[in-house]
């Protein structure tokens, strides 16, 4: 491709007077690509969360032992080697691949979350701002109720009340985890609810559910989505302590938190056993905040170009 086509192409996303829908929409991609890119470190949290998605994908390729089955009688708390390149745990399993296993079981939990949690918090605050009044009042005031209680804490009351799991761990989490998601999208309504472009769809006849649905909720996607990918570290904490506690994944499933769980009696004298699933949730942790900030920076609409 010639220099001239590529800086023809530049142009035209660039262009301050778009031809179409389809051309403004690629332009701001294409501005919000160049912020994102240009941040070192969230571009190291993208590909820490693509190297996430690779190992779940391949997990099955990549794993040389089987997560759940291991060798007790041989190869019980063996240490890093050749071999196991993470060691064993006290049941034999090879360590290396309870994490690639487990990484699905992580992806498991934080996208089921964000599907859950997300769209009720978007709808709850849309709605509450947009009413408001009354129903602003009360949908809040149910908000700050959540909000009162540390959301470990709350996690922990609603999966003792369903019990043990890996599923209810999921809607507990969720359902925690929507509030701050209802406040993000409520102040957004407040900001958008009274101007021009909204008076100028309610004159044109459009209902509040469509006002709502399909012209307030976009505007407060980019400010989700950011908030959404830096509550993910969060998200596995979480997951990683009620699995801690017995209250998460149930063994023999090589969750990150159950693992280490399992592998607290052996933290002074084989600590790979509890050390190397730790160290993979502080690797995943970091890379979604790391994305996070740089999504925060390119999706910013205050910011400039660069």
């Amino acid at each position: 491709m010639s220099v001239d086509t590529i800086q023809s192409r530049r142009d035209w996303l660039l262009s301050e007077r778009p031809a179409s829908r389809m051309q403004a929409r690629l332009g701001r991609a294409y501005v919000a690509w160049r912020r994102f890119s240009a941040n070192r470190l969230a571009f190291l949290g993208l590909l820490i969360i693509i190297a996430l998605l690779v190992v779940a994908a391949l997990a099955g390729v990549l794993a040389p032992y089987s997560p759940t089955f291991g060798d007790l009688k041989n190869a019980r708390l063996l240490a890093p080697s050749a071999e196991h390149w993470f060691g064993t745990d006290d049941l034999g399993r090879d360590i290396l691949s309870r994490i690639l296993y487990g990484s699905r079981w992580t992806l498991y939990v934080v996208i089921l979350v964000a599907i859950i949690a997300a769209p009720i918090g978007l709808l709850v605050g849309t709605v509450a701002g947009y009413a408001g009044g009354w129903t602003d009042a009360i949908l809040m005031r149910i908000t700050d109720i959540f909000l009162a209680f540390p959301k470990l804490i709350l996690a922990l009351a609603f999966v003792a009340a369903l019990g043990p799991g890996i599923e209810n761990a999921v809607l507990a989490i969720a359902i925690t985890s929507w509030p701050p998601y209802a406040r993000i999208a409520r102040a957004e309504t407040l900001t958008v609810r009274n101007s021009d472009y909204i008076k100028a769809v309610q004159l044109m006849g459009a209902s509040p559910f469509r006002i709502v649905l399909r012209h307030i909720m976009p505007l407060c996607i980019s400010s989700l989505i950011i908030r959404v990918t830096l509550d993910m570290a969060g998200i596995i904490l979480t997951a990683a302590g009620l699995g801690f506690l017995g209250l998460g994944a149930q063994p023999p499933l090589p969750e990150w938190g159950t693992m280490i769980a399992s592998g607290r009696r052996f933290v002074l004298d084989q600590w790979w056993v509890a050390g190397a699933p730790g160290f993979a949730i502080l690797i995943v942790s970091l890379g979604f905040n790391l994305l996070g900030d740089g999504l925060r920076d390119a999706l910013d609409p205050r910011s400039g170009d660069q």
